[in-house]
């Protein structure tokens, strides 16, 4: 076969085609694949009027024809235009092989169109597209090149909308951008002033500059002004987060040291056997503790296991001298109970005196025994009171019955009784009836004030 130059190019390998998008002069063009349709990509450019599909020549008779000298003939709007000469083989062999050239020119224009509408740099798209569509009065193929000269036109035509578009969708992007960093600056400088939650605050930083890292398309400028408010509050959080565990350092070595001391005062005290006044230091030196606040952590961990270790001696020592008092007071109450049955036959009605002496032997033993169980203390002690209170009123009972001044104060209320009579017998022989009257009533009550009073005697 011969091309446009007559040059033999029959078996030959395919050449890819020019960068252009032309085909070389002379050169053979790669088969295109199977056709199929081409789906654009979502957006303004998707609506592109022509549809971008790979079109099959099936019928190269349509648009042309080669002659049986071998001269390749295309049909255009202007006419035939001799396209080249074929001398490989018959003409219906030459008519293919140029419709299968028509074929990667249209392969060409629907991969622009792909571009297009999938919003491609839509400047080199026109540009391919001019270039393809320049060299159509000049390629040697068969087709409908009219119809890929209109697509071409097209591309070119929706070009500058599909720029238009790119370039408004490049802004919005850009502006979407930069409203991201500047609410991720922003979220970093309050992170910066009032965050105390180190770790996660920390942790939200790194995760803000990993955002940070994927978002493109801000102005140069404007990038850095806002890159320089995200560093700039990240070195502040940086800082303020430092001194805080410097401070939180020192305040842990003074806690360290004054436990120190406290574990020093415990072991001073652990030996000691002043239950009650050592157990109410150790609460003291316990609260101290607790009012220290934390020591670096392993440091805290051993100085409470030696402070514990101190205030165990002395609470064991406490609880087995416990163990040890209370067998004793149950002891001591088991034998305060057998005394008092041993004493119970004590009765004062029948002799006051023995009745006496035996309380005293009880009482005597009773404090020689000691103390009881707290439980046990006031059981024990209503029946020794009653015991003694038993005994204390036969005494006093006694007491009242020898008294001289109640003896004395019955004897002279019966003087009394007895000079009022008289006077009641000298009034009476003096005929004042009256006057007799009145020193028998006065006689009579003196005589019921001496009768109890002798009757409170006797009755004792």
């Amino acid at each position: 076969m011969t091309d446009t130059n007559g040059t033999a190019d029959a078996g030959r390998p395919a050449q890819a085609p020019h960068p252009s998008g032309v085909p070389k002069p002379g050169g053979t063009v790669p088969r295109p694949p199977k056709p199929h349709a081409v789906k654009p990509a979502p957006g303004p450019a998707a609506q592109h009027p022509h549809p971008v599909v790979v079109p099959t020549v099936s019928d190269p008779s349509r648009w042309g024809r080669v002659d049986e000298d071998g001269t390749a003939w295309v049909r255009t709007a202007d006419g035939e235009r001799e396209i080249g000469s074929w001398q490989a083989g018959d003409a219906a062999e030459g008519l293919a092989h140029f419709g299968r050239r028509f074929d990667d020119l249209a392969t060409e224009v629907a991969l622009l169109e792909a571009r297009l509408a999938a919003g491609a740099d839509a400047r080199k798209t026109r540009a391919a597209a001019v270039a393809l569509a320049e060299s159509l009065p000049t390629a040697a193929v068969i087709g409908d090149v009219d119809g890929l000269a209109a697509r071409l036109a097209a591309i070119a035509e929706h070009s500058e909308e599909a720029a238009a578009h790119a370039r408004e969708e490049k802004e919005r992007a850009r502006h979407e951008h930069t409203e991201r960093k500047e609410a991720l600056a922003a979220e970093a400088e309050k992170i910066a002033a009032e965050s105390t939650q180190w770790k996660s605050a920390g942790d939200r930083l790194r995760e803000i500059l990993d955002e940070w890292k994927t978002i493109r398309g801000v102005d140069r400028k404007v990038d850095d002004a806002l890159w320089r408010r995200y560093s700039k509050a990240r070195e502040s959080f940086n800082r303020r987060r430092g001194a805080h565990f410097a401070e939180l350092d020192r305040e842990r070595a003074t806690a360290k040291t004054r436990k120190e001391e406290l574990c020093v005062q415990a072991e001073a005290l652990s030996g000691s056997s002043d239950w009650v006044g050592t157990a109410a230091v150790f609460r003291d030196l316990l609260n101290d503790w607790k009012a220290a606040g934390r020591a670096p952590r392993e440091a805290d961990e051993a100085l409470w296991r030696r402070f514990k270790s101190a205030q165990d001696v002395f609470f064991a020592a406490r609880n087995s001298a416990a163990s040890e008092r209370d067998a004793e007071f149950e002891h001591n109450a088991t034998a305060k109970e057998e005394l008092l049955r041993t004493h119970a036959h004590i009765d004062p009605a029948t002799d006051l005196e023995t009745a006496r002496a035996a309380l005293r032997d009880l009482q005597e033993k009773w404090d020689a025994l000691g103390k009881v169980p707290r439980e046990r203390m006031q059981d024990l002690e209503g029946k020794l009171r009653a015991i003694e209170k038993k005994v204390r009123e036969a005494v006093d009972a006694q007491w009242r019955r020898s008294d001289p001044e109640a003896v004395a104060r019955a004897a002279q209320f019966r003087e009394r009784v007895q000079q009022f009579e008289e006077q009641a017998a000298k009034a009476q022989a003096a005929g004042k009836k009256r006057d007799a009257e009145r020193a028998l009533e006065q006689a009579k009550q003196w005589r019921e004030w001496a009768d109890a009073a002798e009757g409170a005697v006797s009755n004792l």
